[in-house]
């Protein structure tokens, strides 16, 4: 009868929605919340063929409030099943972001390969009292893949000492201490526990960046690593999100390379962002991924206006999954993204064509669009512009090193005064493009260069679809090589 219910209630609850994916700005391959508010990926987690995301979610606005956690699963990572809430309110507070395990080993006591999830409680009553120990982690369990969830009696298993912001916490099963070990934002610090059964957890360490940016608003949803690089070495990456300050301002990624030992990490370079567009955020890793591919999902969004972009019925789409790698840059290393490769069989060809000479000006529907193309290397000035006969543009530009781009007049602006106050740039820190990879879908795009060494990732929201590519060059004799042009298709049709 239980399992009756669930599946009548998923019914009715895909049914409802199965006319609508079709509202002005609605993305069609990203992945949006049916109706409603959405923000940070949470609990991103493969088991038996499928990778869940979970998700920040207010099923009664389309602003945000009493966070709840929002569930989908994928084959692919394309093609989402929406599913029930996983995660509701209860009087220890809002679920706020956390993670998923699988227990393999039962560690925990709630069965053999349990779906565990690790939140953050939220209480907005000890808030308003004027204490400041408002937040606290707690656990829930699932045995039947996500679709029911039972939340720890003893909840919750890690209160702080005072700290106002301590969230978001990552876990992970560490091999050589055989602990999981959590990774929590706390202030402007990173705090590490480690823990045997994910009840009892003790600190470990504490991670503060030797350039200690204080500014750089509250930090979020940290993630910690390890990947093998180009050369087969093995490094961790330590992810933090920070809601202010970004190289263009607002919400960013951040991330350190380095060592750690199960208890303490220690950074051997300086610091990098992973995105220079101003819509990248709260992006972390899925779990358990077969093959130790290492693939992250971020909100494509920004707290400075996320709450006031010109959509109705939803709020927020997340980014398309992207596989990092790293790479020795000479003397440091550095993430590159690629789009999963699943990416490739939602798309179909419509121009193909191995030299162009610039400049093109191309009449093309480029609300759900692939363009990739390479460039000599002795290319240094490039536009790249998508427009629509009601003059709305927004362009790309490469100039003397660096990457500009500009969304000043790129349809509806006036929502926010700074979704618009400057155009955003980026420096390609000495390196050339050789190649551009934009994906547009209805009202966003994202930018890769050089096969994801640099990723921008901006909204925008045009009066009518763009409909114009024009590409040129200052220089002469500018030629554009294996330039390809695909549609997407829609993954909700």
């Amino acid at each position: 009868m239980k399992k009756f219910f669930l599946f009548f209630t998923t019914f009715l609850f895909s049914f409802g929605f199965s006319q609508q994916y079709k509202e002005p700005y609605r993305p069609q391959f990203h992945f949006t919340p049916p109706a409603k508010w959405m923000n940070d990926p949470n609990g991103m987690v493969y088991l038996n063929g499928k990778y869940h995301l979970f998700y920040q979610y207010y099923p009664d606005g389309t602003v945000w409030g009493p966070m709840h956690w929002g569930h989908a699963e994928s084959t692919d990572l394309l093609h989402w099943k929406q599913l029930p809430i996983a995660l509701y309110p209860d009087n220890l507070g809002w679920i706020f972001s956390g993670s998923c395990v699988i227990d393999k080993e039962n560690t925990a006591g709630f069965g053999k390969n349990a779906m565990i999830a690790i939140f953050t409680y939220h209480n907005e009553e000890i808030l308003k009292s004027g204490r400041k120990n408002i937040e606290s982690q707690g656990i829930a369990y699932s045995l039947d893949e996500g679709l029911t969830w039972t939340k720890y009696e003893q909840n919750p298993v890690l209160n702080n000492s005072g700290e106002q912001d301590f969230r978001d916490p990552k876990v992970f099963w560490n091999e050589s201490t055989s602990k999981w070990v959590m990774t929590l934002a706390v202030g402007n610090q990173i705090k590490f526990f480690s823990s045997a059964n994910l009840k009892s957890w003790q600190h470990e360490s504490t991670f503060k960046p030797e350039d200690d940016l204080k500014e750089l608003g509250v930090w979020e949803c940290p993630d910690l690593f390890q990947i093998k690089t180009d050369s087969g070495e093995t490094k961790w990456v330590l992810i933090i999100n920070h809601g202010d300050k970004a190289p263009n301002g607002g919400s960013g990624i951040r991330y350190f390379v380095g060592n750690f030992d199960g208890k303490t990490f220690q950074e051997t370079q300086k610091s990098l962002w992973l995105d220079y567009g101003t819509d990248f955020y709260a992006g972390v890793t899925f779990s358990n991924v077969p093959n130790n591919k290492t693939v992250l999902l971020g909100w494509m969004s920004n707290w400075q206006y996320a709450q006031k972009v010109p959509t109705e019925v939803w709020r927020s789409a997340m980014t398309l999954p992207r596989e990092l790698t790293l790479k020795k840059d000479v003397y440091f290393y550095k993430l590159e993204q690629n789009i999963v490769e699943t990416f490739a069989s939602i798309t179909t060809p419509i121009f193909n064509k191995k030299t162009v000479q610039l400049p093109l000006n191309n009449d093309v529907n480029l609300s759900q669009t692939e363009i990739v193309f390479d460039l000599d290397k002795n290319t240094t000035n490039l536009s790249i512009a998508f427009s629509n006969q009601k003059g709305d543009v927004f362009s790309i530009e490469l100039k003397d090193g660096k990457v500009f781009t500009n969304r000043l007049k790129s349809g509806k602006i006036d929502f926010s005064e700074t979704f618009t106050n400057k155009i955003q740039s980026m420096d390609l820190a000495g390196k050339k493009a050789t190649s551009f990879q934009l994906i547009l879908d209805k009202s966003s795009v994202e930018i890769l260069i050089n096969k994801g060494e640099f990723s921008v990732t901006n909204l925008f929201f045009p009066n009518e679809e763009y409909s114009i590519l024009a590409i040129k060059s200052n220089q002469k004799a500018t030629k554009l090589k294996n330039l390809k042009i695909n549609t997407v298709k829609s993954v909700w049709n």
